[in-house]
Order: structure tokens, then sequence, then C-alpha cells
């Protein structure tokens, strides 16, 4: 039987290895996000490595959230140092992805900016992630981009775009789909826009982020993120396309204040899995 693996971040109050793999079986889960970063000793990532393996518990991603387009040198300089890390501890630790967004060209690293659907800014998002995935040159992970509402790829058709112009193997698809909900339209017909993206994206798709939406009655158009279960988001669709990808993908929840918060989530998809028959 294919299976999901749920994830999300636990609270420790001491990290180390047993503790935080007796938090992530605590809460069920049969993924994590990988809890350690690049400067940790290469014994220390081992020992991640080796009881997150004897447990059955996939690293499903390593973050490298960061700016490799920014508009200041000195941080685009150190966003794909930093990337090109975080990429090679996840090639280490055996992760199945690591993910950035690709960036963008205003002050805020991960905000709306005029210029970050130009065309310089395709080439530059192209050219940072080559750099990142030929200099780690990985083979056991992936270097993967976030979608998001304000650059891309946002959506199924600019990623296509995106992983043609790059042409790497090392690259991969990190699908979030409440991120490429940005009009009414798409809010209301999400279902549709869930099943474009796997029929476009599936066979790169390596880890999945698990949210919610809504959509106020303001105007203007007002859409907000809120917990799995809030909002409006097609879990029945999203689970039933992630259920046809390769055994043991990740779906991992995130953006809540508190372990409480993340148990409501994990409980309100695993009620969705179960009406379908899916297993996490």
């Amino acid at each position: 039987m294919k299976k999901l693996r749920l994830a999300g971040p636990v609270f420790i109050e001491e990290m180390n290895p047993e503790s935080w793999i007796e938090a992530v079986k605590k809460e069920g889960y049969r993924a994590a996000v990988c809890p350690i970063d690049h400067t940790a000793s290469h014994d220390e990532i081992e020992r991640y490595r080796m009881i997150a393996d004897k447990n059955d518990i996939m690293i499903a991603e390593v973050g490298a959230w960061s700016n490799p387009i920014s508009s200041n040198k000195e941080e685009r300089k150190a966003a794909l140092d930093y990337c090109k890390k975080q990429l090679d501890l996840a090639e280490k630790i055996g992760a199945k992805c690591c993910v950035n967004i690709a960036g963008s060209r205003g002050l805020q690293w991960d905000g709306p900016h005029h210029d970050n659907f130009s065309d310089e800014t395709f080439s530059m998002i192209v050219d940072s992630v080559r750099e990142i995935i030929d200099e780690v040159n990985p083979t056991r992970t992936h270097f993967t981009l976030e979608t998001l509402p304000w650059i891309f790829p946002d959506s199924a058709d600019s990623y296509l775009s995106l992983i043609k112009a790059i042409d790497r193997k090392g690259l991969a698809v990190h699908l979030d789909p409440v991120n490429m909900i940005s009009n009414p339209r798409l809010f209301f017909h999400n279902g549709e826009m869930i099943r474009d993206a796997f029929k476009k994206l599936g066979p790169f798709i390596k880890c999945c982020h698990a949210k919610d939406i809504t959509m106020s009655n303001e105007f203007m158009v007002h859409l907000d993120e809120v917990r799995p279960g809030k909002g409006s988001l097609n879990y029945q669709v999203l689970l039933t396309e992630l259920n046809r990808l390769d055994i043991d993908t990740p779906i991992i929840l995130e953006h809540l204040p508190s372990q409480e918060e993340y148990r409501l989530a994990a409980a309100y998809v695993r009620e969705k899995a179960a009406e379908l028959n899916i297993s996490l």
C-alpha cells in the first residue's frame, strides 16, 4: 500500500537526537523537518541520520531560507553560500529535498516587488539554482523551490518553464498549493488547480506543504493562511493526488504557533486521509 508521510515541527527544550526522535514519534509523524543546520559536526549529522533510519522517520526537508537573487551583492553571495551548504547537509543526512524560495528583488527577502516577474528575474533564478546544484552535485537529494504568489514559480506552468530552463537532474518540485492561490478564481476552484499542478509536475514533486486558506468578504481581495481544516483548500483532491506519487511522499505541516495547533492540524489531515482510505 502506498503511504504518505505526515510531518510537522516539534517543540523541544533540549535538542538532541534522542529527544528529537522521541518527540517526532510521540506526535505520530512518519517524517520530519531536519532539526539541525550545516554547522553541525559530521558526527552529529550521522547521529541524526542513523536514528531517523532506525525509527523509520524520513527527514523530509532541509530549509535553505534566504535570498539568492537579492539586489544586495553581499546578501546574494551569503544566500548562495548558505543554500549550497544546506543542500550538502541534505545530501549527507539523506533528506528528501533541500527547499528555498526563489527570493525577491525587493528589501524583504520573501516579499513582493515590481521586478519579481521580469525576464531578468527569471534568468537570475535560473543562474542561482544552477550554481547551487552544480556546486554540490547531489545524487541522493534534490534542490527545490517552494511555490509563492509573488515570484517564480507561482504556478505549474511557470515551474515547468523553470525546470526546462535550469535543466538539472538535481532540481525537483516542492509544492505548496496554498501559496499558488492568489485570486478568487483560484480560491474557489483550487481543486482543479491542484489536479492541473499534479498532472504537469507530478514526476518532479518531492514534498508538499500542508496548510489552508480563507478569503474574506472585504474589498479588495484579502486571502489569509489558516490551520488545515479552517479554510477552503480541497484536501480530498490534494491527498488523492499525493497518494498517486511515489511511495512515502511527505506532506509537511507548517506555520502554526504551538504543538497543540499542530496536533489539531494533524488530526484534520489524518481524518481526511482516512475518509479516502489513505494511510499516513
